[in-house]
């Protein structure tokens, strides 16, 4: 349901193989505790309508955050994408977990008061960094000091005592951005381009980890326009050093221009600065060349573009002519290339929904559901809260 394969009764049934009446059982027991609402009916072939099926309750909810650099991003997540009291919060992640995290739960713990503490079901939370999402934990991030191994998961599921979710950013933005999409689109790419770069993909619906939960992670392909550019990882030529915003902020910087941060940077191209835009248009030019590998690769329905970078049209232009140049024809057919939808509130939509289904496998396990598949819910959900 979560991944938007089922959708009735009768649908859950025939993908997980189990009877009928096992199926009927433990979809009353998640109604009876709000994980599951039956709504109006869909038409069938034959027989009775169908109820429609959606995953939460009508009074269930998750609070999300999306951290930054200097700020988070937080909101009142409910089932299908839905986000309310949404708001930016000032958070140093430079503070370290110890000090950054009791603020941030503070003002997370009187959103969900306000919204009525009693029916929270999750918490979710968008790291900026590499995830080591059995853990909980962001591993050797580059721009997070002090928050190396840090059981953040373990952290939150003891402050607010529901099933918290805890993944990297650009996998946040992938699923925020593929719950409000056409349900057609199941294969898709979300870069997300800010002070550094990062990508989430959506395979057959579902977000795909990989065998170590570090799939999607573009930003140390090493590319010919990087020359030996030293990068954040210890290594040289990284698609970092080229496309990203901290790239940006030095090139400029280098050629004489008075920046001193992305937002920087943002404002100078969208004045239409000369420099600026050529820097801009030259960096996404790098970062379609990469694309291009993966989306010849993957074939994909769609690739949505993120992050701050993701507003100037010039960087998005110079994406799009790069993949429709280096991509096969059939490829780019129908390829749909274009900034989310979902804007700045991306990853805390997709933070709140992994959220609610942490929440969903919970309930499912506490009601013997380990047989109705679980494991669609990935390592996390086996993880006990």
């Amino acid at each position: 349901m979560a991944s938007g394969q089922a959708s009735s009764r009768a649908e859950l049934a025939g993908l997980l193989g189990a009877a009928p009446s096992t199926i009927s059982l433990t979809v009353g027991q998640l109604v009876e505790r709000g994980l599951i609402a039956e709504e109006g009916t869909q038409s069938s072939t034959g027989g009775r309508p169908r109820k429609v099926l959606r995953l939460g309750g009508t009074d269930e909810f998750a609070v999300a955050a999306d951290l930054g650099g200097r700020h988070a991003r937080i909101g009142v997540a409910l089932p299908g994408g839905r986000l309310e009291k949404v708001s930016t919060v000032p958070f140093v992640i430079a503070d370290g977990p110890e000090q950054a995290l009791p603020r941030l739960a503070e003002t997370l713990e009187a959103l969900a008061e306000e919204h009525g503490r009693d029916r929270m079901c999750g918490v979710g939370l968008s790291l900026p960094g590499p995830v080591d999402i059995r853990s909980g934990a962001a591993m050797l991030p580059s721009r997070m000091p002090g928050w190396n191994r840090f059981p953040v998961a373990t952290w939150l599921e003891e402050r607010f005592g529901v099933p918290t979710a805890v993944d990297n950013d650009a996998n946040c933005m992938a699923m925020g951005e593929h719950t409000v999409r056409p349900a057609e689109h199941r294969q898709s790419i979300m870069v997300k381009i800010g002070s550094a770069i990062g990508a989430g993909v959506i395979v057959d619906g579902r977000l795909y980890r990989g065998a170590t939960g570090a799939a999607g992670d573009i930003t140390h392909i090493r590319i010919d326009g990087a020359a030996d550019i030293p990068c954040s990882c210890g290594k040289t030529g990284c698609l970092e050093t080229v496309a990203s915003g901290a790239a940006l902020v030095r090139i400029l910087r280098e050629r004489g221009a008075d920046v001193s941060s992305l937002e920087d940077v943002v404002g100078l191209a969208a004045d239409a600065d000369p420099e600026a835009t050529r820097a801009v248009r030259r960096a996404g030019e790098h970062l379609g060349q990469v694309l291009a590998a993966n989306v010849n690769f993957f074939n994909p329905d769609a690739v949505y573009l993120g992050g701050i970078l993701s507003t100037l049209e010039p960087f998005v232009a110079a994406v799009r002519s790069q993949l429709y140049d280096s991509c096969h024809p059939l490829v780019t057919e129908h390829l749909t290339i274009e900034r989310a939808s979902l804007g700045v509130d991306a990853g805390v939509v997709g933070a709140g929904q992994f959220a609610l289904q942490r929440a969903m496998a919970h309930a499912l396990r506490s009601v013997g559901g380990t047989e109705l598949g679980v494991e669609h819910f990935g390592p996390a959900a086996h993880r006990t809260p």
